[in-house]
């Protein structure tokens, strides 16, 4: 379980999150970042003149990094009539600009606190209704989860362990996991929450199909806690 840091823009997040890292290198531009931080600021959206007249900016240059950010899906692209008017002559809509309804996180190394979070959550309220013992609940949604990632994917366990972050790679006939996503968690909460991620991954393997392995708790330092090994032959 390697350590690291974090970085954070909140504007979206997935179950299975996108990478981020264009998203924060956009606004490294200070002209861009204004921008960004203009927008955000307003209480509704906000057009091309409206952003270039308030920071001083050409309109097409105003325009050209508002698009950037849009495409970064740091800010989220409205149509509007302002004059309120319908129907013919009232003109074409205006393209406005306002604050993302997604968020994208960056993390160095990779770190996935809230799927954990999610999938703890959904085991408490489950083992609430139902009475069974939370640990089973959340061994139970992190198979179920798994194995939806797993059918979900388009591509092997390793291409697809690699794309959630566990930095996979080969050792022998086994995949060492490098990195563990819930790293923080597993440091003061290592039973659930090396449980929960064998159970996680030993769904994946099931939904992609990979009779050939198996998860197996290997904990050590440096690495994630689970291991995946050749299955072992059944006659």
């Amino acid at each position: 379980m390697a350590t690291g840091f974090t970085l954070v823009f909140v504007d979206h997040s997935e179950p299975a999150p996108r990478t981020g890292v264009s998203a924060v290198a956009a606004l490294d531009e200070p002209t861009r970042r204004r921008l960004y931080e203009h927008v955000v600021r307003q209480p509704g959206p906000v057009s091309r003149d409206e952003a270039a007249e308030a920071l001083g900016l050409a309109r097409q240059t105003a325009a050209f990094h508002l698009d950037r950010l849009a495409d970064e899906s740091l800010l989220d692209v409205v149509y509007e009539r302002r004059s309120g008017r319908t129907g013919p002559g009232a003109g074409r809509p205006a393209k406005l600009y306002k604050r993302s309804a997604q968020q994208v996180t960056v993390s160095l190394p990779e770190r996935h606190y809230e799927l954990a979070g999610r999938l703890l959550a959904q085991a408490l309220e489950e083992s609430e209704a139902t009475g069974e013992p939370v640990r089973t609940c959340l061994r139970r949604k992190a198979k179920e989860l798994g194995t939806r990632l797993g059918a979900e994917g388009q591509a092997d366990a390793f291409d697809l362990l690699e794309r959630y972050g566990f930095e996979p790679r080969h050792e022998g006939d086994a995949i060492l996991l490098g990195n563990c996503p819930f790293h923080a968690l597993a440091r003061e909460h290592t039973q659930t929450v090396c449980d929960m991620n064998l159970h996680l991954l030993g769904g994946v393997l099931d939904g992609l199909g990979e009779g050939g392995l198996q998860a197996r708790l290997a904990p050590g330092p440096g690495h994630c806690c689970v291991r995946l090994e050749p299955a072992p032959f059944v006659g």
